[in-house]
């Protein structure tokens, strides 16, 4: 079992404007590619998961965000040696641009199955609705 500090964590944002949520869609790799996921990436030594997500909307989307609170529970993934945590999120500055997806679309909470995600995310869309509200 993997220890605590052995635990490679990824972040994820899920940025809600007006009522909707931003959905990007995986280029690769191509056991993924088509699969749809929130913005995000791995957490490096000595930072925190807040800029980590910063960084990671500024790379992916060329936005920059304000991380607000957590949704959902971790999600564990590569049995047990990662865990996803997602947060949700405010463009503060920018229009969101698919830099490393192929697409991207703002889902309300009725098409939130409209697309096929990623499994790891798929806790986090079920738990989603609840928080659409808070960064409105």
């Amino acid at each position: 079992m993997p220890t605590f500090s052995d635990l490679r964590v990824i972040v994820g944002a899920a940025i809600v404007s007006d009522g909707r949520v931003l959905a990007c869609e995986r280029s690769d790799p191509p056991e993924v590619a088509g699969k749809w996921e929130f913005p995000g990436g791995k957490v490096e030594p000595g930072e925190t998961e807040e800029a980590a997500l910063v960084r990671e909307c500024e790379e992916e989307l060329g936005v920059v965000i304000a991380v607000g609170v957590r949704v959902g529970q971790d999600v564990p993934l590569g049995n047990g040696r990662a865990v996803l945590r997602v947060y949700a999120a405010q463009l503060v500055q920018g229009t969101p641009e698919p830099l490393e997806h192929s697409d991207l679309r703002w889902l309300a909470v009725d098409e939130l199955d409209s697309v096929t995600w990623l499994p790891a995310d798929a806790p986090i869309v079920a738990v989603l609705p609840a928080h659409m509200d808070i960064t409105r």
